[in-house]
């Protein structure tokens, strides 16, 4: 099989794990092009002793750990002196670690092997994140979503995680007005609404007045991750974990900061 065919499967992943990383489509397609490009330039190569999509990621880190990555997350908040300087302490590799074993499902081994880390300082990098972002970001979060029981687990799984549920909606004209209304922090989306109509075209017409982090909840995110047109950042896959969905609401809350729960 060539390296291409090879590495195909894995490319809607490793786009969905970078730009949860970096915080944009734009950085995180930016990284993986990066990555692909030396790859087939043979400036860079995968390591023949990992299995290739853990080659794959590792390839990643390299380009991404050599060109300043990181920096995005701490980026125009350096002089704040609020809750938010705690969180300049969480590394990007501990971001990572967190994204990997959660998001990406790479058990704390195979972390290790993509960051060059021993996988107790994979667990340990994980717990430390974990305790950052859970004590710093908790949020009033919109669900988007038609399926009341997938609707319920969510906002069971978001209150366990400290955040306040401020509505749901089941369709998009609904959840427009709810938005406009309660003022979320954190909207979480599912794109197929039924009769009830497009996820995407709820948190378009939501944007066009105020900007707050969106995660995505589908059954297809493949879809969503061709690098080839605008996209989500945030794309929780269904069946969802809650490992997932907990560490993409925190990498979500971590470039929005000033969408904290807050008075009022």
């Amino acid at each position: 099989m060539s390296m291409s065919r090879a590495l195909a499967p894995h490319l809607p992943y490793l786009r969905r794990y970078a730009r949860a990383l970096t915080g944009s489509q734009e950085s995180g397609d930016a990284y993986v092009r990066a990555a692909l490009t030396a790859l087939l330039a043979g400036e860079q190569a995968l390591d023949d002793d990992l299995p290739p999509r853990v080659a794959l990621y590792h390839l990643f880190h390299r380009i991404w750990s050599t060109s300043g990555g990181g920096l995005e997350a701490t980026a125009g908040l350096v002089e704040n002196k609020g809750p938010e300087s705690r969180l300049l302490a969480l590394s990007g590799e501990q971001r990572a670690a967190l994204l990997l074993t959660a998001v990406e499902s790479f058990s704390l081994d195979e972390a290790g092997a993509i960051l060059d880390m021993a996988p107790e300082n994979v667990e340990r990098a994980i717990i430390e994140a974990q305790h950052s972002i859970e004590s710093e970001l908790a949020s009033r979060v919109l669900i988007i979503e038609d399926e009341p029981i997938i609707a319920l687990d969510l906002e069971n799984l978001i209150t366990e995680l400290g955040h306040e549920v401020v509505a749901t909606a089941a369709t998009r004209d609904q959840a427009v007005e709810l938005a406009l209304k309660k003022k979320p922090g954190l909207i979480l989306a599912d794109i197929n609404l039924g009769e009830g109509g497009s996820g995407l075209d709820a948190v378009s017409k939501i944007l066009e007045g105020f900007d707050i982090p969106v995660i995505f909840v589908t059954a297809y995110p493949e879809k969503l991750l061709t690098g080839e047109r605008p996209e989500p950042t945030y794309l929780i896959a269904k069946p969802f974990l809650p490992e997932a969905v907990q560490a993409t609401v925190g990498q979500a809350l971590f470039f929005h900061p000033i969408n904290r729960k807050v008075a009022g």
